[in-house]
């Protein structure tokens, strides 16, 4: 199958981040003869317009970079770059995309104009926000765009999505705390550094815990380092964790909410507490009316919860509609690990769906 034989070409070319010659060049080859308009908008990014004559268009997105992972599936077109890997999946978005755009090629009427992202740095900078900030959606009049992610948890070839919440907003936390290091026996002299980073761990557990049921969110830390031996106060706590939410509200008032914390913990322990967050990506949250839009042109699976992993297909959100997509592969390795395989198959649900999606959406 087209689609498959797409996908094994793009897995033994992984590249990362912007920097995606060799992935460009292969879509390049593909798209170049068929009757679209290609752009790169951005470094490491290609976008492919299907001209129907129509006033406005739809847009289907799919990321192009790979991770910083070894390979290990002994596949027989295995990755040929040591030290990177499409361990996410995105050979697969590409692959079902290309296979959409061969489809495109085929028809004379459709009801929009579509364009097609090629989209690098995914999984480094989020280039998403990079492309909607070049002004190609606007040039093609994109009402709205449409995404689909690979994903174990679900079984093979079930499409699925959700309204409203869909893949939480993130950011990385780093909290230090130095203190000042004295023997045990001679504790008054110290500022216990590891007593205040428990403290701290325990007040942001519960500042998390304390918000109602119905909020999705988290904030949990799996890195917490101090002191360097048995009988001396520490002088130096180090903690990384993950704030995970999907409203902007709750987002911002658990990072108020962490500063406050930290001033606590300083006054409280007499130590300083430093602490850093990024920004992160924004939440994947799917419009309640394109969602029923979709839903009275194509058929897919009604998610119950969402998941709290994280999305740059979320700062096309910030731009104009878009709805996210799940395409089940069943029981896999897990995303990002290096022996992630599929069964190849669910790509042609996927490329089917997305072309159903681009016949009959209005």
């Amino acid at each position: 199958m087209q689609v498959i034989q797409y996908r094994r070409a793009l897995h033994r070319i992984p590249e990362l981040d912007r920097d995606l010659p060799e992935t460009l060049s292969y879509l390049r080859g593909i798209l170049s003869p068929l009757s679209c308009t290609l752009s790169s908008p951005i470094p490491g990014a290609l976008c492919a317009f299907f001209d129907f004559g129509r006033p406005d268009a739809i847009a289907f997105r799919s990321d192009a970079d790979a991770l910083p992972i070894t390979e290990r599936t002994g596949l027989p077109f295995a990755s040929v770059h040591p030290g990177r890997m499409h361990a996410c999946g995105h050979d697969g978005h590409m692959a079902m995309v290309l296979d959409l755009a061969v489809w495109l090629d085929q028809q004379t009427a459709l009801p929009h104009n579509v364009l097609l992202l090629f989209q690098p740095a995914e999984e480094t900078t989020g280039g998403a926000k990079d492309l909607c900030q070049s002004g190609v959606l606007e040039a093609h009049k994109v009402q709205c765009v449409f995404g689909m992610h690979l994903w174990p948890e679900l079984p093979a070839g079930v499409i699925a999505s959700r309204k409203r919440e869909m893949m939480s907003r993130s950011c990385e936390v780093s909290v230090t705390i130095t203190g000042r290091s004295s023997h045990i026996a001679k504790a008054e002299e110290g500022l216990d550094a590891l007593a205040a980073g428990v403290e701290f761990y325990r007040r942001a557990a519960a500042l998390e815990a304390a918000l109602p049921p119905h909020l999705f969110r988290l904030l949990k830390f799996g890195k917490f380092q101090s002191g360097t031996v048995c009988n001396a106060l520490s002088d130096h706590t180090h903690m990384e964790g993950s704030l995970r939410a999907f409203q902007d509200e709750v987002f911002y008032s658990i990072r108020a909410g962490i500063v406050s914390i930290a001033k606590d913990i300083e006054r409280a322990y007499g130590a300083t507490v430093n602490v850093y967050m990024t920004e992160g990506y924004p939440a994947v949250m799917n419009p309640a009316d394109l969602h029923n839009r979709v839903r009275k042109t194509v058929g897919f699976f009604e998610l119950d919860k969402p998941t709290m992993t994280a999305e740059d297909f979320s700062w096309y959100q910030k731009s104009l509609p878009g709805m996210f997509f799940f395409l089940g592969v069943g029981d896999t390795s897990a995303l990002h690990s290096d022996t992630f395989h599929f069964n190849e198959e669910v790509l042609v649900k996927g490329a089917d769906f997305f072309e159903e999606l681009a016949e009959k959406f209005q």
